[in-house]
């Protein structure tokens, strides 16, 4: 497997009031012929984060059509699990309707942070807003999932939703004595996409003892075979894009070496390179990705090379 990069499609610098920095966590819908909408997670003034999007021609996506003038999910009310900031992470169709999967965020006080999985539903027409389902999560931190829920890939399969999202096991202090959380990604099933059945199966654990993040899964399946790529970072690396294959979605081998896309020598994803999001179209297979600084420098776009 090998990827060529295509360079930056889009980055945000003091666009506007709400969307002031970052674009991180990219993921894409198809709209008609070759223009998809890349969505992805801005943050305003105060530094809190919010759902965007543009629309591009994926034939040509650094020329961008159209921006999101309003964002399209925003923080919750006071105490709520997301009134620190929404990232949207991964959208679904279901009987004529879009749900749009997002990450709530919360301040701590002992730990930074703490993070939950909530929903927004819009109708299956482009200029339809998104509605929040609840002013709760649908996933929260639980007895298999002790400190916060996070990034999460859906993929339908007959009746059933099978869901790999990431799971936080613990926070540590580290010799530095800075905090340090330890997550990796977890395994869940629903019949109706809003009720979650988890039994805490772990799907990409830690490869070693310096391993503490593995985040944004993505996941496709392809000829029979379950193909997943997501962030790692351990030790004093930055984040990485890591691959693993499984025949069930459940029991997975980890298979880094055959990522095939590495930082750059210079330039925006030179220091780090994570969150990827993988789609086919029209026979091509395409990698939307963030490099430096968690989305502080934008996202870009690789394409997988068949030889």
């Amino acid at each position: 497997m090998e990827w060529k990069k295509e360079g930056l499609i889009f980055s945000v610098d003091k666009h506007s009031d709400w969307m002031y920095s970052h674009a991180a966590v990219p993921f894409a819908e198809h709209l008609k012929e070759d223009i998809f909408r890349i969505y992805f997670t801005t943050r305003d003034k105060q530094n809190r984060s919010h759902g965007a999007f543009i629309d591009v021609d994926i034939t040509n996506p650094k020329n961008i059509l159209n921006i999101s003038l309003d964002p399209i999910i925003s923080p919750g009310p006071l105490g709520s699990f997301d009134d620190s900031g929404t990232m949207p992470t991964y959208i679904v169709y279901h009987q004529d309707k879009k749900y749009i999967y997002y990450i709530g965020w919360n301040l701590g006080v002992t730990v930074p942070f703490r993070n939950a999985i909530g929903l927004a539903i819009s109708k299956q027409t482009p200029h339809t807003a998104f509605k929040k389902i609840s002013n709760g999560p649908i996933i929260d931190r639980s007895i298999y999932d002790p400190c916060f829920v996070a990034s999460l890939c859906i993929l339908r399969e007959d009746d059933k939703w099978r869901m790999w999202y990431l799971s936080c096991e613990k926070w540590e202090m580290d010799p530095e004595g800075s905090l340090k959380h330890y997550y990796n990604i977890k395994y869940a099933v629903s019949f109706d996409g809003i009720n979650w059945q988890r039994e805490g199966i772990i799907c990409i654990p830690f490869k070693n003892s310096e391993e503490y993040a593995i985040s944004r899964p993505c996941v496709l399946k392809e000829d029979d075979m379950y193909k997943m790529w997501f962030s790692y970072r351990g030790g004093e690396e930055t984040y990485r894009i890591g691959y693993a294959e499984s025949k069930d979605g459940i029991q997975w081998r980890r298979l880094d070496h055959l990522a095939g896309i590495d930082v750059s020598q210079n330039g925006w994803d030179s220091e780090m390179i994570e969150y990827p999001f993988v789609f086919s179209h029209k026979g091509g297979t395409y990698m939307l990705y963030n490099g430096n600084g968690y989305g502080r420098s934008g996202f870009g776009y690789a394409i997988l090379h068949k030889g």
